[in-house]
């Protein structure tokens, strides 16, 4: 003889498998082959091809927000659009040339 606890998780096992069994309409695989469905062979062309497409675009969205929010940039933001002397400004202010060193390469970038 069956458990109580054994009983009590057969019987709605059975009745949700019963439901959906039952939603089933009646020859419903027999009017439509398997995965043709309404569409009949252009579901199963666009089908994929839409997929692609969502995946494209939602890895579109990722990178636009990514670039919106600044990651991924390489360069500093302040050297963008700078002239090659605002740079060399900036590379002598941070201490990274001598006087010597910067005198000669403004010389050479105003030529």
């Amino acid at each position: 003889m069956l458990s109580r606890s054994a009983i009590l998780v057969a019987v709605p096992a059975y009745v949700a498998t019963m439901a959906t069994v039952g939603a089933q309409p009646s020859g419903s695989y027999t009017q439509h082959p398997h995965m043709w469905g309404d569409w009949g062979w252009g579901g199963m062309i666009l089908g994929p091809i839409m997929m692609i497409l969502f995946i494209a675009a939602a890895v579109a969205v990722v990178v636009l927000v990514l670039r919106a929010l600044g990651v991924g940039t390489s360069r500093p933001a302040a050297r963008e659009g700078g002239t090659a002397l605002d740079i060399l400004d900036e590379t002598f202010a941070r201490g990274e040339i001598d006087k010597d060193d910067y005198e000669e390469r403004k010389r050479a970038l105003s030529d």
